[in-house]
């Protein structure tokens, strides 16, 4: 509003006026608020679908891993471990290549089972609970069975569609298949009980034997209990042996689903 004043010092009764509109920014305008929406969501958009992409494309890529090796290393090996195998039958022990053709057919029939275990540890197909559960049982039933040791093998709830990880599986596998092959070979028992949970996002297994037992020492451990300590340890997990003279020997195994956490649950129970 203005008004003119005179030089002798009248002011005019009606002020002119003037209306105008002060626009907001650019940044807080309704079309560009709008704009800058749509592009966050189809940047979100995009970043899923590409991530659904990567997944479909790693599952594949392992699927075509497990079948390679299954059919070309797996099935050269075999033929390794049978030719090897026939020829130690054709010469004696006390032949000069008869001692080597044995420790080949060992070693080929080693390799063979620690493919199988890597081609079942890699295969997409194989990333459930119930999974795990079946091979340990089949493994278990097979050692223990040709000892002629009484087992019982419990999982609570191994139907439920609960997805384990490839590094998990393989991990947890062969710690519970040395910790098998250690009862089996060194225990002297006759029974052996095997129990795996799923607890509160932890897998927890426990054997335990009838054995005599052991008094295990810090500093006498073994390099392969050193290594599955490591292998629990990588997971975030815990692998504890407890044993004494006359009590039997129990194995613990305490491992988070998701692997590679860096939190620590405690001690076992």
């Amino acid at each position: 509003m203005v008004r003119a004043v005179t030089a002798d010092g009248t002011i005019s009764p009606t002020p002119a006026t003037i209306a105008f509109t002060i626009l907001p920014p650019l940044w807080q305008r309704w079309w560009f608020v709008g704009l800058v929406t749509l592009l966050v969501g189809l940047t979100a958009i995009g970043i899923v679908r590409n991530r659904v992409a990567r997944l479909i494309e790693l599952e594949r890529v392992r699927t075509r891993i497990a079948a390679d090796l299954h059919d070309d290393i797996g099935s050269g090996l075999s033929r390794i471990a049978i030719l090897s195998e026939v020829a130690r039958r054709q010469v004696s022990a006390d032949t000069p290549v008869g001692e080597p053709l044995s420790v080949i057919a060992g070693a080929s029939r080693d390799l063979v089972d620690s493919m199988s275990d890597i081609v079942w540890a890699i295969n997409p197909n194989k990333d459930q609970l119930r999974d795990l559960v079946q091979r340990m049982r089949r493994f278990a039933s097979d050692l223990f069975t040709a000892r002629q040791i009484e087992f019982r093998f419990r999982a609570p709830g191994e139907e439920q569609p609960l997805r384990i990880g490839a590094d998990v599986r393989r991990q947890v596998f062969l710690i519970f298949k040395e910790a098998v092959n250690n009862i089996a070979r060194h225990s002297v028992c006759t029974e052996v009980e095997i129990e795996l949970r799923i607890e509160r996002g932890w897998l927890a297994l426990r054997l335990e034997d009838n054995g005599p037992g052991f008094r295990p020492r810090a500093d006498k451990r073994g390099a392969r209990t050193i290594e599955h300590e490591a292998r629990a340890e990588s997971l975030g997990g815990e692998l504890q042996i407890v044993s004494d003279q006359g009590k039997g020997t129990e194995v613990l195994l305490r491992v988070p689903l998701a692997a590679k956490m860096s939190h620590r649950d405690g001690r076992l129970r």
